[in-house]
């Protein structure tokens, strides 16, 4: 069974730890080995917080190491800057079109970036959405990690009806439906297959 290093960064609030329950529980259903660890940076909403998901037929350890990530999922695009050098050269990055200002550009000491997303595509395979408009286009934009995961989904080798299944174990019963909705509005923003 081939393993997979994927990596979801985001600020505290996202849905971080939740996206990677989704994901990890959806590779131990599937008989992979899974090693799943979380940093978090602030200990509050709006802190940088990182989450590792290995899966394969064996993993030794949680972390994954700089330069060895399959997939980088990222929920912000800040994040995504912040933690781009753990991408494998092939290595896909999904990032989430959301600019949210940490504490120092808050206070002025320090400015946003400028033009990430252009700077991440001269070095990296990126696919940038705007999920957060996109969910709230289905009425919830809490949902928006999930249609980001919907276009993280189509770098690995589970079929949307297994994603389905793990989404209705994992949400709480009454966000089932929108979840598969926003999922379903990730995965088919590139045309349901990369």
């Amino acid at each position: 069974m081939a393993g997979k290093n994927i990596m979801i960064v985001g600020v505290g609030g996202q849905g971080t730890l939740l996206t990677s329950r989704i994901l990890g529980g959806l590779a131990i259903e599937n008989g992979y080995d899974v090693k799943l660890s979380e940093v978090h940076g602030m200990a509050q909403r709006g802190g940088s917080v990182v989450t590792f998901v290995r899966y394969g037929e064996h993993v030794a350890e949680p972390i994954v190491e700089e330069g060895q990530a399959d997939v980088l999922i990222a929920f912000e695009r800040l994040e995504a800057l912040r933690y781009a050098h753990f991408l494998k050269k092939d290595g896909a990055l999904v990032i989430n079109d959301w600019r949210i200002d940490p504490m120092p550009v808050t206070i002025g000491v320090a400015e946003y970036p400028e033009q990430i997303i252009e700077e991440l595509s001269k070095n990296h395979q990126v696919y940038a959405i705007n999920a957060t408009e996109e969910s709230k286009k289905l009425g919830n934009p809490k949902v928006f990690n999930l249609i980001v995961l919907g276009v993280a989904a189509q770098h690995m080798d589970f079929t949307k009806e297994q994603w389905y299944e793990v989404i209705e174990k994992t949400v709480p019963p009454k966000t089932v439906e929108i979840n598969k909705r926003a999922f379903d509005a990730g995965y088919q923003m590139l045309g349901g297959g990369i």
